[in-house]
């Protein structure tokens, strides 16, 4: 009798051993760990016991980029700008760009990245760090000198009589020089209001732009800009000051401003 009630006595111990060894669950993570496919890292039901650190729906042993937040389409990696190229490869993460220049913008089009170009908001040619090439002394000074001398009929944007001569040597010198682009500015004294003056510089800005296109230069070239009285380059407690306020200024550059 004795034998053979422990027969069935070792066979149950033997039984619940096997049933406890078969329910191990190494990570704690409640997948069993022949069901886990990673059962030494807890993880949630939904990816069968893979952990997903960074909450971005993509397990960490199939992210790249396990502990910060990205994308699929960059095995987990973020794009923080945006720019299609993932922040790991960018040298410009955070300002989109273009993937030729690894992430990295090309402000002013010149086909030189920003974070190389010396000068990123002025295209110039890479043998110039990015930078345009000067213009010569000689034409700037021949530009400036015909601008002081452009005049307007008083408070109106009529040009005088005098004026034609002084933008015809400014067309001249873009006729002369078509890589050369122009930037018009007019200015006016402080005497009257604010608003009506800076109307004013633009109206005349706008007439002297117009009267070099009808010379045959093209309008894509040049840029007019009023600016009213808030740049003087003398006082204007004295008519002498005011007078010289008054003015219409062209700059040349190698680059469109």
């Amino acid at each position: 009798r004795i034998a053979n009630t422990d027969v069935p006595s070792h066979m149950q111990h033997g039984l619940g051993l096997i049933f406890k060894f078969g329910a191990k669950d190494a990570d704690g993570d409640g997948i069993y760990d022949r069901l886990d496919a990673c059962p030494q890292n807890a993880g949630p039901k939904e990816f069968n016991g893979c952990p997903d650190t960074d909450g971005d729906k993509i397990i960490d042993k199939d992210d790249a980029c396990p502990e910060v937040a990205g994308l699929a389409a960059f095995n987990g990696c973020p794009d923080t700008d945006g720019d299609g190229v993932p922040d790991k490869e960018d040298e410009c993460p955070h300002l989109a760009g273009y993937p030729e220049f690894h992430g990295c913008p090309d402000t002013d089009g010149d086909g030189i990245p920003d974070n190389r170009d010396g000068c990123p908001y002025d295209p110039g040619p890479a043998d110039n760090n990015g930078c345009p090439r000067p213009v010569s002394n000689d034409i700037v000074e021949k530009v400036e000198k015909a601008a002081k001398n452009i005049y307007f009929e008083s408070g109106k944007s009529i040009l005088k009589e005098s004026s034609y001569q002084q933008l015809d040597i400014i067309v001249g010198v873009l006729k002369d020089n078509p890589e050369l682009f122009a930037r018009i500015e007019g200015y006016t004294d402080n005497v009257g209001e604010d608003k009506h003056n800076l109307q004013l510089s633009q109206q005349r800005a706008d007439v002297c732009l117009d009267y070099i296109v009808k010379k045959g230069i093209a309008a894509g070239r040049m840029t007019a800009n009023g600016y009213g009285p808030i740049l003087p380059i003398a006082t204007n407690e004295t008519e002498a000051g005011r007078a010289q306020n008054r003015r219409t200024e062209v700059k040349v550059s190698n680059y469109r401003h």
